[in-house]
Order: C-alpha cells, then structure tokens, then sequence
C-alpha cells in the first residue's frame, strides 16, 4: 500500500498546486462551466503520477490474467476477429509488434484510460483536487486497474461527455460504438443518452429511484427475467455469479454527493447551467449501486457512470454558504480518506506490486 498512498498524496499535492496557480480560461467555442484553470503543467504531472503507478503494476485484479494472455497468444488478424472485442484485440496485435514484454499492455492501457479521465476534470471540474482525490479514494483508480477493458471503454465514453452537454447524439454514439469494441456493455449507453438528456429531479428521476428500489425488494424475480434474457449472450455466465452484494456503505458514497447536490440544485443550476445530465447521469450511478446491493455483478454499470460523480463532486463544495464551503471541503477530505482505508486495507487487504516501484 505504500505506492498507492505516496500516490494520493502526489496526486492530490499536485492538484492543488495547480489550482493554486489556476488562471482565467480563455474563450472557446466549447461549453465549459469552470472560469478558471488549474496548471496545466502541474496537472499533466499528477496525470503522470496516476499512469505510472498504474501503468507499472504486476498485480491487482485481473492483471495478472491480462498480462498472461498477451504472452500466451500470438495475435493474428484470424485470431482478433475471432474475439469478441476486436478493438482490444487489434490495439494487443498493435502492441505486440512493438514489445513482447506485457508490461506495455499494462503501461499503455495505463495511460488511454487516466489520460482521458484527467483531460475530461481538467475541462469540467471546479476543483481538480478534489476531483483527483475522490478518484482515488474512491476506489475507481483501483477498479480501473481490475476490469482493463471497461474501465478504457469506460474513459473513452467520459472523453465523449462533450457531446452528453452539447447534445451530439451522432457523434456520442460513434465514440459509443467505438469503445463497444473494447468491451460490448458500454452499447448500454446509447438509450441512457437520451434519458439523461432532460432536467434532474423531476418525477422521472424518483420514478427510477422506487423502480431501482422495488428490483431490490423484488430481486429473485427481477434477476431471473433477467439472467434468462442473457442466457444466450456473452453475459449468460453471470447467472452463475455468487459472491454476494455491494456493502450499504457504497450506496451511502455514492448517495451523499447527490443529497447535497439535490439540497442546492438551484444554485448548482446557476453556476453550472447543464449540470443536470451529470447528475442524471450520478442517479444511475446510484440506482445500479442499489441494485447492485443484491448482486454485486450490477456494480459493473457503476463503471461507465461513476466517473461522473468526480465532476459532481468538485462543485457540491460551492453549494453552501461561503463559511461553511471549508468544512464541507475537510469533511469530503476526511470521509474519503478513512473510506479509502476500510475498502483499500481492512475489506480488500490491497498489496501493490511492481517490478519497477
């Protein structure tokens, strides 16, 4: 664990600086909400940070299994189209022709996946910091080094939030499709476009929030209409998935932000004018952690949503009287921080390894 906290502690330094030395952004052509920008510099630094510490990992989730497969496999064009995500196929052929060492796939995917991530907070959140911070603590970093490929289609998609804000639909659906090659559920996203499109906390959104909570009540009959309509696709072996629910203490993480978001909505309104699509996009994240409660295979949704939660999150802050903006800042500090332990150290007993750390 001693990597992953001199990591947050860099990371988040660095996000600081950078917002600290933060000047007026220039006028674009794009939406931006964000009046000022942290450094650059200082920003590509922590981005740095994160895709080294990621990047040059041998353990964690399923690493191992990736860099086992790309040592295993000779990647031939028959070999690629046979697979069911051709995209991450076509980018190990890519790499394989560069090094044999499977370290590159780690390295590589490393820097796409936090690249993105960073570049789409450097756009859109208030406070990169802290943004940065809850990336980490969290658990999201840590998940982005568990499941490779959603979390690359995952980041690929948040690269496209542009598009959510300026209503681009067709080219939404065209990165859609694209990060669908590297892991088919992220398909799920093109109806979920067009339900985030409208305003948060309409009848709508409660109307999901009890449907979410009756699939709970009502699980053994939700999953098994469910698991038989997947019984033929790639995801059929999920019915066979046991390893219990998502603790409450997730649902409370992601829960908290939307609460003080839902207290200060019309204020967040006027100092972020399209923040409704991020917070309608933080309620799915929530629904399919509630869900998710049940069996903890739904938590993969949260993949493709919670990254939205690190944009809200950062603005929550400026929704409270100009006193009590500092105590709501240590608050999320110190939450995060001790939930950062429980999940890292006493629920998952993390150790990180490296070759090169």
């Amino acid at each position: 664990m001693t990597v992953l906290y001199l990591n947050l502690v860099t990371v988040f330094s660095l996000g600081w600086i950078a917002r600290y030395f933060s000047t007026p952004a220039m006028e674009t052509n794009t939406y931006s909400p964000v009046e000022i920008k942290p450094s650059r510099y200082l920003t590509m630094l922590a981005m740095i940070t994160l895709i080294l510490v990621s990047g040059l990992r041998t353990n964690i989730g399923d690493t191992f299994f990736y860099l086992h497969a790309y040592q295993l496999h000779e990647f031939t064009w028959k070999f690629v189209w046979s697979q069911k995500d051709i995209g991450f196929g076509l980018l190990q052929m890519m790499l394989k022709r560069l090094s044999e060492d499977p370290q590159i796939l780690i390295l590589f995917t490393a820097m796409i996946t936090n690249m993105l991530i960073v570049l789409v907070l450097y756009k859109y959140s208030r406070m990169i910091e802290l943004s940065l911070f809850v990336y980490i603590t969290s658990g999201l970093f840590l998940v982005s080094m568990n499941g490779i490929r959603q979390f690359l289609a995952a980041a690929i998609i948040f690269a496209a939030t542009k598009y959510v804000m300026d209503g681009s639909w067709k080219k939404f659906i065209v990165v859609v499709l694209v990060a669908s090659t590297f892991h088919q559920s992220a398909l799920i996203l093109i109806p979920i476009y067009f339900l985030v499109r409208r305003k948060a906390w309409t009848r709508s959104t409660f109307a999901l929030l009890v449907l979410a909570m009756i699939v709970v009540i009502g699980y053994n009959q939700f999953s098994s209409i469910l698991f038989s309509a997947l019984e033929d696709t790639q995801y059929g072996h999920y019915s066979e998935f046991s390893e219990g629910g998502a603790s409450i203490l997730r649902v409370v993480v992601y829960a908290a932000p939307l609460f003080v978001a839902y207290l200060g909505r019309e204020k967040l309104r006027d100092i972020f004018p399209k923040s409704d699509y991020i917070v309608n996009l933080c309620i799915l994240n929530l629904i399919f952690m509630i869900i998710a409660s049940q069996n903890w295979i739904f938590a993969r949704f949260t993949i493709y949503f919670g990254l939205y939660n690190l944009i809200l999150i950062a603005w929550i802050v400026k929704l409270v009287k100009e006193r009590d903006q500092k105590l709501l800042y240590y608050g999320i500090i110190i939450f995060y921080l001790v939930y950062f332990y429980y999940e890292h150290v006493i629920s998952l007993g993390i150790l990180y390894k490296s070759n090169y750390l």
